[in-house]
């Protein structure tokens, strides 16, 4: 339902609650505010990038998205992305390629395929989410220790060579102030948690250099001037060939601003009892990405700590989100002057805390324990591309390995049964019991009869071909009991289609039984079916057997030669 939330949540809206969620959109507004530049510097870019994205696609996303709560900004997932397009490609690719990934998210949920991300594999998201927030702290070291570090690797283990090769030109006083950041938001929580540990510590740090007059580096001694006025709208040129490099990049923000939003709207759901409609999210945050960079912004998705926050101040509708931004808006236009003198190394802190929260070692770690080992392998090969190599090449892998996995386990549970008369005439254990009552009394003598179970994918179709390759001889007639086949793809109709081609010309008919609706409906629009006969695609194993006979296959005096069907 292609609806924003705000549409359906003004019904009945009253007075008490927008109180609640003007509170909420406060508050959040001012974690979101050290948040907002911390990412945008992390990111490559000038902070004033940051609170840009924060306002306008806060706006935009609270206002058409598809969730009651969802706040959207910049994150700290894109960090990793941002700087190495703004590395290759320039701060004019970047914004190219955001409004590539834009309109790839509004195709996404007009296209109604919204349900589809959330069949990504939870060890991929797991993997990712922690090489990110490795990345984002490796990023930091250089501000929070004050290292004389004019550039900065890229690579992660040659940036971590740096820094042990700078370290003896740490600053303690860079040192001491990012301490004491952390020192406040890690505090500050069992203070108060109405005032926001991360904007109480920049307050706090920020004057106390101020006051103290201490030789830190500050945004403004790193970037200069900076303007905070409203941005005008503008629009970088750029060529065909410009287009087609950058078409990676904006599938990359695409496919991590999709599965970021989702995921944040999935645990504000858990948070409120509530459903968010996932296409119309997706075209918000596309409407989002499309319009916050022609006015300097980055790209934003759905962020799950300002989401939260949200919840936990009593915030239940859209509204919250546009307070959110509107107090963003008031904050940079009366008081943006003042971030140039708030300290790199109090930002790199807070972004510290921001990787430590990111990282969900915890998970992490359960995972390793617990899950299975096919599962820690997609986890721990998606973790390491992450670092080292990088995120879009991370999610690829990650993927195609998940995907081969799937196919595998679904071969595992897949199985083949050759159910032959003397079966049927003994007792035991190692049987498939159901197969054996259905057929019971019922198999002729030289009929075989195959009962295949489970999904019939590419990994049991190429089982089912290998096993009916090792049987010998040359039966009356060939039945194949389907019943518990709940699913097929085209690799399993092809394996039924070379089985029923071979066996007719070699005069041997092939049955097909029980087969349920999928599997039926697939079978229907092949060839298969005429090959078969599409009058024999509903038969039961009663009159499969009967219509053998009828044709005079079995003998009881004498071997007869099989007619073609």
């Amino acid at each position: 339902m292609l609806i924003p939330k705000l549409v359906t949540t003004l019904q009945g809206y009253d007075r008490r609650q927008f109180l609640n969620d003007l509170a909420a959109g406060v508050v959040v507004g001012i974690v979101a505010l050290p948040l907002a530049i911390a990412f945008a510097i992390a990111s490559g870019v000038s902070p004033e990038r940051g609170l840009y994205t924060a306002i306008i696609a806060g706006f935009l996303i609270s206002i058409l998205g598809g969730s009651r709560v969802q706040i959207g900004g910049p994150t700290g997932a894109f960090v990793v992305i941002i700087s190495g397009i703004v590395a290759q490609y320039g701060v004019a690719g970047l914004t190219i390629a955001t409004i590539m990934a834009g309109l790839i998210l509004i195709g996404i949920g007009v296209a109604r395929l919204g349900g589809v991300i959330k069949f990504i594999p939870f060890p991929i998201v797991t993997g990712f989410t922690s090489g990110i927030a490795v990345i984002i702290f490796s990023t930091q070291i250089r501000d929070l220790l004050g290292l004389d570090l004019p550039s900065l690797p890229s690579e992660f283990f040659a940036k971590w060579t740096a820094y042990a090769q700078a370290l003896p030109t740490a600053d303690p006083t860079a040192i001491g102030v990012g301490a004491a950041t952390l020192f406040i938001l890690l505090a500050w929580p069992r203070v108060s948690r109405r005032i926001p540990s991360p904007f109480v510590a920049l307050i706090v740090i920020t004057a106390a250099v101020a006051l103290l007059d201490l030789p830190v580096e500050t945004i403004g001694s790193r970037f200069g001037q900076l303007d905070f006025s409203l941005p005008r709208p503008s629009l970088p040129s750029v060529n065909e060939a410009m287009l087609v490099k950058l078409v990676g990049p904006a599938i990359t923000i695409a496919l991590l601003g999709a599965i970021e939003s989702l995921l944040s709207a999935v645990v504000a759901d858990g948070m409120i009892g509530g459903r968010h409609r996932s296409n119309m999210e997706l075209v918000a945050q596309g409407v989002a990405n499309v319009v916050t960079p022609i006015f300097g912004g980055i790209p934003a998705t759905g962020a799950l700590a300002r989401t939260a926050t949200n919840v936990k101040n009593g915030g239940r509708t859209p509204i919250a989100g546009i307070v959110h931004a509107l107090t963003l808006l008031a904050i940079t236009l009366f008081a943006g002057q003042w971030a140039a003198r708030i300290p790199m190394a109090a930002l790199a802190a807070i972004l510290v805390i921001v990787a430590y929260n990111m990282s969900e070692w915890r998970t992490f770690r359960d995972e390793v324990r617990t899950a299975p080992r096919s599962d820690m392998l997609v986890m721990v090969t998606t973790f390491l591309l992450t670092v080292i190599v990088d995120l879009t090449v991370a999610l690829s892998v990650g993927m195609v390995l998940a995907a081969f996995l799937f196919m595998k386990r679904m071969s595992e549970v897949s199985n083949v049964q050759a159910i032959s008369r003397e079966m049927l005439d003994q007792e035991g254990e190692d049987r498939p019991e159901e197969a054996i009552q259905r057929w019971r009394g019922l198999v002729p003598k030289g009929v075989e009869v195959y009962d295949i179970n489970g999904p019939f994918f590419f990994g049991a179709a190429e089982t089912f071909s290998e096993y009916l390759g090792q049987v010998s001889g040359k039966p009356k007639a060939i039945v194949l009991d389907l019943e518990g086949v709940p699913a097929m793809d085209s690799t399993g109709l092809r394996a039924l289609t070379t089985l029923v081609e071979r066996r007719t010309k070699a005069n041997v008919p092939v049955f097909i039984v029980g087969l349920q609706t999928q599997p039926r409906d697939l079978i229907l629009r092949s060839p298969l079916a005429d090959l078969v006969g599409r009058d024999r695609l509903n038969l039961s194993p009663e009159e499969a057997i009967e219509l053998i006979k009828f044709h005079r296959l079995i003998t009881t005096s004498r071997e007869t030669q099989v007619p073609g069907h």
